[in-house]
């Protein structure tokens, strides 16, 4: 089954509903959601933030969190997270912030290089916000990349409905 439909299911069974902040896949996420008839059920909106000054300003990322780590850092990542879930009134979020290419590749951060960040709410005895990151590097042009970072991101999306 497609993950995007399963996982339209999964929020709908739960009556939860999604945030995406995005850098590097420039809305691609929020896009591939919203191509489902009746996603206004379990979407309810999407932060591009490409540029850092759009993470601070839209989703509350410290500039000085960008500065000392880069855009592309697990920080980073967490904080875009973080930040959409408490700008959004839903139970759960996505982040991405990488380097699609082909340019902009460092040793250090090489292209195909993407942070995720998750974010849940949890309800009752254990109220807070859980935040969840992970890194991953994908092959192939910007286009590809791009890709694989929205199959990845729908995937752990899923998974974690599964654990909720």
């Amino acid at each position: 089954m497609n993950p995007c439909i399963e996982l339209a299911d999964r929020l709908r069974q739960q009556h939860w509903k999604l945030v995406t902040a995005e850098s590097c896949t420039g809305g691609l996420i929020a896009a591939t959601c919203t191509d489902l008839a009746g996603s206004s059920d379990w979407f309810e909106r999407g932060f591009v933030t490409y540029s850092n000054a759009a993470k601070t300003e839209s989703l509350g990322v410290p500039a000085e969190l960008i500065e000392r780590h880069g855009a592309v850092s697990e920080a980073v990542a967490r904080a875009m997270a973080d930040g959409a879930l408490r700008h959004a009134p839903v139970q759960l979020s996505v982040a991405v912030t990488g380097v699609a290419g082909p340019g902009g590749g460092s040793a250090a951060k090489p292209v195909g290089t993407v942070w995720f960040g998750f974010a849940r709410r949890r309800e009752g005895a254990n109220a807070g916000i859980e935040v969840h990151s992970e890194m991953q590097r994908f092959d192939g042009d910007r286009a590809a990349v791009r890709a694989a970072t929205v199959a990845h991101a729908l995937q752990r999306l899923l998974d974690l409905t599964r654990s909720a």
